[in-house]
């Protein structure tokens, strides 16, 4: 069985509150389901449920994503600089 991440996140809360056991047996879910996921949650904070096909980024892959991003916010500044100084240059030369 699948289950959503807002299950997931509420699962482990009533797990915090009631204990692992209880909380299983409330739910109606495996102990070792619950288990792994306060596991996940304990390992990978915000990111441990990520689910739908996105996948968890390590800290070496973050850092490799922003420098592409940074890379790629320099060079959209660049040719918008290129494109604001045509555009001064047309409106010159249009008013001649």
């Amino acid at each position: 069985m699948q289950y959503d991440k807002t299950f997931k996140e509420e699962a482990v809360k009533l797990s915090d509150e009631i204990g692992l056991n209880a909380a299983a047996n409330q739910l109606g879910i495996p102990y070792y389901t619950l288990s792994g996921w306060r596991n996940k949650r304990k390992k990978y904070q915000e990111t441990a449920y990520v689910g739908s096909g996105n996948k968890r980024l390590s800290n070496d892959a973050k850092d490799q994503k922003i420098c592409e991003l940074e890379k790629e916010v320099l060079e959209l500044q660049r040719s918008n600089d290129i494109l604001k100084e045509a555009l001064g240059f047309f409106a010159v030369s249009r008013k001649k």
